[in-house]
C-alpha cells in the first residue's frame, strides 16, 4: 500500500470516488478520508448490507478516528479480503499526503473483484445469518448452550455493572462454530461500541464544562454592563 500512484491512476481513482455519492463534500482526499467515515460509505455504496454506519462517527480526535478504522478492518474489509496495516492507518489518520490514495485505490480493486464475480449475495447471506442467530439466540440460551458468566440471579438480569451492560458470553467446547464465531463476532461489536459511548460521552462532558464557562461569562459581562448603565444614568 506504500506504492505511489501513476498520474493516469490517481485520475481513475478520483474519477471513481467522485461519482460515489457520500455524505460530506469532496475537497481535500488526504483530510476527507482521515477518519474512515467516508470509506466505509464507499463500501456502503456497493455493498449496502455490509456497513452500518452508525458504528463509524465523524471525528476529529486521533482515538476516534483510530477506532473507526479498527472496526472497518475488523467487520467490513477483513470480509473483502483486504486490511489496512496499522502503520498505514496511523499516517492516514495523521492526514500524511499519499497514503490514503493507494488504499483507496486497493479497495477499488477489491470492491471491483467481488462485484465481477458476483459475491455480494455471498456477504448478504453472512450477515443474514447473523440475523436469523438473533432471532434464535433465545432459544440457544434456553437449551443450555450459552450462559451468562457468574451465577447471576433472574432479577439482575441486563443490571448496569460500571455502565456497561454484561455481554460476556461463555462458550462450550461442543458449541456450533457458527454459532461461536457469531457470538465472538457480536463481543466485539459490543466492544466497539461501548468505546464510542465512552468517547462521546467524554465530548459531551467537555461540551457541558465549557457551556458552564460560556454562561459564566455572560454573568460576568452582564454585570459589568448593569453597572455601566447604573454609573451612566447617576451621572
Amino acid at each position: 500500500m506504500s506504492r505511489e500512484l501513476s498520474d493516469g491512476e490517481l485520475r481513475d481513482l478520483y474519477s471513481w470516488v467522485d461519482k460515489i455519492p457520500l455524505s460530506r463534500p469532496k475537497r481535500h482526499i488526504t483530510r476527507d478520508f482521515s477518519d474512515g467515515v467516508m470509506a466505509a460509505e464507499v463500501v456502503k455504496h456497493f455493498f449496502p448490507k455490509l456497513v452500518d454506519l452508525h458504528n463509524y462517527v465523524p471525528a476529529f480526535s486521533r482515538p476516534q478516528k483510530l477506532s473507526n478504522w479498527g472496526v472497518l478492518n475488523r467487520k467490513v474489509f477483513a470480509k473483502l479480503n483486504f486490511n489496512v496495516p496499522e502503520e498505514t492507518v496511523k499516517k492516514i489518520v495523521m492526514s500524511s499526503p499519499g497514503v490514503i490514495e493507494p488504499v483507496l485505490s486497493d479497495l477499488k480493486e477489491k470492491i471491483e473483484f467481488k462485484l465481477e464475480n458476483g459475491t455480494e449475495n455471498t456477504l448478504g447471506s453472512e450477515l443474514s445469518d447473523i440475523r436469523k442467530f438473533d432471532k434464535n439466540y433465545t432459544e440457544l440460551h434456553q437449551s443450555g448452550a450459552v450462559h451468562n458468566r457468574g451465577d447471576m440471579k433472574k432479577d439482575d438480569t441486563g443490571r448496569l455493572r460500571n455502565n456497561h451492560m454484561q455481554h460476556t458470553v461463555q462458550f462450550h467446547t461442543d458449541m456450533d462454530p457458527v454459532v461461536r464465531i457469531i457470538l465472538q463476532e457480536k463481543e466485539q461489536s459490543v466492544t466497539a461500541l461501548q468505546e464510542t459511548v465512552e468517547i462521546l460521552q467524554l465530548k459531551v462532558s467537555k461540551l457541558e464544562h465549557l457551556l458552564h464557562l460560556k454562561d459564566m461569562r455572560i454573568e460576568e459581562l452582564t454585570q459589568h454592563l448593569d453597572m455601566y448603565k447604573s454609573n451612566g444614568k447617576k451621572q
